[in-house]
């Protein structure tokens, strides 16, 4: 069905015929097209994006690497499996993040010299119990998460994954620039807390923290006044550039720390020979059994069935014990 003409279409078709062509018909209805398909978008005037999408790419970026090194960290700290990753980042007004946070929770005011301005570190409860448990030999099973705020002890306890944390997102801010995160206030109930005006817009990331059949969140404000003097730093294809720069080291450092607490054999031999199994069968207490090798040579230690040490024999107090003196040959006999 053909669309139906107004009334100036009809007048604009008429001028147009008079004076010999309708180009001018034609250009009036391109130009209606164009003004029916464009997009309109909402915006809200009391929550301004500060942060333009790369710059929060690059955030987003920077504490993906963070929660990568902490969640080795931790590993090897808690001796388990923990894994953490940035599940969201959002630019909020303050007072929308603090409505959001329960109550009582791990409530962290932060400083990061030389910026001006304070940060939140927010941890859930659902791990934070699970984390203490584990710290006194807990097992985690059936755990009950109590609704109080964190004793003298249990915030003693925590302040040791919180130094941690602060360690590792200074690495990651290097970067940036140095700063160093350092925690001046620990608080229960984050509505006694207003680090900046209800309205001032806020950076949340927003992290997930699984360890064994447990879970919980961890958030990190930051104020767009903290990081404004430095917000033109954060460009996406710089900071790329950065991770390509540091993925071996990175990668290293977090393989470290997940086998430093590993268990090895080591075997020490003293000599290496051979006897007639008649001879085996016949040892009694008090033999002595002759090698070739003499008796100030050193003594080889195998890792997991590979040379890698050599030393003297002596001994340490009452324990026989060796001194090492070189790195051993792969190839070395022992």
């Amino acid at each position: 069905m053909a669309d139906v003409l107004d009334q100036a279409e009809v007048d604009a078709l008429l001028a147009a015929v008079d004076q010999g062509g309708v180009e001018g018909l034609e250009a009036q209805a391109v130009d209606r097209s164009a003004r029916q398909t464009k997009e309109v978008r909402t915006y809200d005037f009391k929550r301004p994006e500060r942060v333009s999408k790369e710059q929060m790419r690059a955030l987003e970026g920077i504490h993906e690497a963070f929660a990568r090194n902490l969640g080795a960290s931790l590993s090897g700290f808690l001796r388990t499996i923990v894994e953490i990753r940035v599940a969201t980042i959002e630019q909020l007004t303050y007072s929308e993040f603090i409505h959001s946070l329960p109550n009582p929770t791990n409530f962290n005011l932060l400083t990061a010299d030389p910026l001006e301005g304070q940060m939140c570190l927010e941890i859930s409860p659902l791990i934070i119990y699970p984390i203490i448990d584990r710290l006194l030999g807990g097992s985690n099973s059936d755990l009950f998460i109590p609704q109080r705020p964190l004793t003298l002890i249990e915030q003693r306890l925590v302040g040791r994954i919180t130094d941690r944390a602060l360690s590792t997102l200074s690495e990651v801010w290097t970067e940036l620039v140095a700063v160093k995160f350092v925690i001046v206030e620990v608080e229960s109930n984050p509505h006694l807390v207003q680090i900046v005006a209800p309205n001032d817009v806020v950076v949340v990331i927003g992290f997930e923290i699984k360890m064994g059949g447990r879970a919980g969140t961890m958030s990190l404000c930051i104020p767009f006044n903290v990081i404004e003097p430095v917000i033109g730093k954060l460009v996406a294809q710089g900071w790329l550039a950065y991770q390509r720069r540091t993925t071996v080291e990175d990668k290293s450092t977090e393989i470290a720390q997940g086998v430093g607490a590993t268990r090895v054999d080591v075997v020490a031999y003293l000599a290496e020979t051979t006897i007639k199994l008649h001879e085996l069968l016949h040892l009694q207490p008090g033999d002595i059994i002759q090698t070739t090798k003499p008796v100030g040579s050193e003594i080889i230690l195998q890792v997991t069935g590979r040379n890698k040490l050599a030393g003297k024999l002596g001994r340490h107090k009452d324990h026989i014990a060796i001194k090492i003196t070189r790195p051993a040959e792969v190839e070395e006999s022992l």
